[in-house]
Order: structure tokens, then C-alpha cells, then sequence
């Protein structure tokens, strides 16, 4: 994976005759994503988020990037401009932006939790535990670490929790798309494959009315779980 080098952003000089020149890519969301991480001023930090916390069926993934804020080379950052919440961006660019992600983040770590884990240990117990070891496995452990919206508890690495993150921070970001990005991978591919009668490939496990006609005609799959009680799931 690709470790930076060059310092992010450059020095700003306006317009003969003092106007104000926007610099190229300044109204992109990934600019002020950007601007909140910078604004930290430390050189590297760690955002975490997940995938799938609201679906039926499928894993739970979650991603922790860690940027190097001041080794950014101008590729990477021009790799970046498209970054955004992952809800926000379309699958293509999202799929493209996930791999910028791969090649110019400093550290990128990906947790999976089985549906079985989660029926066993519950939702939101899971979630912490993976964001918690998801931040722990990046070394050295960075300057901060930024949570979508989630305190890990005391054992976890010092971090803040931003509400919202994955809309106000660059690594949260980046994290979103990694998670989600991998997580439809799984389950439009060797999933849907593997139970070809849920339409995976087009819902990827959420609650859609496609998928609940799936669940009256095919029952439940060893991948739904059992413990969201859904009113779409057959009667046991």
C-alpha cells in the first residue's frame, strides 16, 4: 500500500488585482472532508465506520483508514476528489474512490462479523468490539482517531466520537467507502451466487420489498438474522 510523501495543500496566492480564485476542486465535498482532518493539526489520523449494521442477512464490515495527512502526494490527492459519505456516492465512483482509498491511505484494516456472531453477541456489542479492534490493529497508533458517531468504551484506543463523521472527516470517509464498498462486493458476488433465489445481488441484504418477496417464496437463508425478528421473515 502506498505510503505518502508530500505534503497535502499548497501555498495560496490570489489574483493579480487581489480577487478571490477558488482553488480547483476546492467545491468538492472531499475538500472540506479534508479541511476538518487538517484542521486537527496533527499529521496522521485514523477514521473508523461500518457497512451493514441495518440489513436482514450478510456481515457486518467494518473499516478503519488511516491517513498520512502531511505525506498526501498530489496524485493521491487528485485520487481522492471524488470522496464522500459512501450513501452519497454512486457504486461506480464509490468502487473507484474505494481503490484510491487502497492505494494512497497509510494503513487500511477490514473486520468481518458473521451473521452468526452477531444473532450470538448482539448488533451493537459486535460493532463496538470490531471498530475497537479495528482501530487497535493500525501500528503505530495514530496522532487521533475519529468514530462515526460511537464511544468504544475505555478499553478501546483514545479516540472522539463525531456525529455525522462520515459526512465532516476524510478518514470516516474513507472508512464508509472501504466498508460498504467491500461489503457489496461480498454480497452481490460469491453470496448472491451461492443463493441465487434473493436477489443479493440487488438489495445486498437490506430490507427492500424485493427482498421481503424473496423471504415469503425461499425462506430464511443460513446468512439472515435470526435475531432481528423481522416482520418480513416467515412464521418458524
Amino acid at each position: 500500500m502506498a505510503v505518502a510523501r508530500r505534503a497535502l495543500g499548497g501555498i495560496h496566492r490570489p489574483p493579480p488585482g487581489g480577487g478571490t480564485r477558488r482553488r480547483p476542486g476546492a467545491h468538492r465535498p472531499s475538500a472540506r472532508l479534508f479541511a476538518h482532518d487538517r484542521g486537527l493539526r496533527v499529521p496522521r489520523v485514523a477514521g473508523v465506520d461500518e457497512a451493514g449494521r441495518g440489513c436482514l442477512a450478510g456481515p457486518l464490515v467494518v473499516a478503519a483508514v488511516c491517513l498520512d495527512l502531511q505525506g498526501l502526494t498530489a496524485s493521491g490527492r487528485r485520487a481522492l476528489g471524488d470522496l464522500d459519505d459512501s450513501k452519497r456516492l454512486p457504486p461506480a465512483v464509490r468502487a473507484r474512490v474505494a481503490d484510491a482509498v487502497m492505494r494512497h491511505a497509510e494503513q487500511v484494516v477490514v473486520l468481518v462479523a458473521s451473521p452468526a456472531t452477531i444473532d450470538r453477541d448482539g448488533l451493537h456489542r459486535t460493532n463496538l468490539r470490531l471498530m475497537a479492534r479495528a482501530l487497535a490493529a493500525i501500528r503505530p497508533c495514530p496522532s487521533v482517531c475519529l468514530v462515526d458517531g460511537f464511544r468504544l468504551g475505555p478499553e478501546a484506543p483514545e479516540h472522539r466520537a463525531v456525529v455525522g463523521g462520515d459526512r465532516r472527516s476524510a478518514s470516516i470517509a474513507a472508512a464508509s467507502v472501504v466498508a460498504k464498498t467491500a461489503r457489496d462486493r461480498l454480497m452481490a458476488g460469491p453470496v448472491a451466487a451461492a443463493y441465487p433465489g434473493f436477489g443479493f445481488e440487488q438489495h445486498v441484504g437490506y430490507a427492500t420489498p424485493e427482498h421481503h418477496a424473496a423471504l415469503r417464496s425461499e425462506g430464511l437463508s443460513p446468512l439472515h438474522r435470526r435475531s432481528f425478528r423481522s416482520v418480513a421473515y416467515p412464521p418458524v
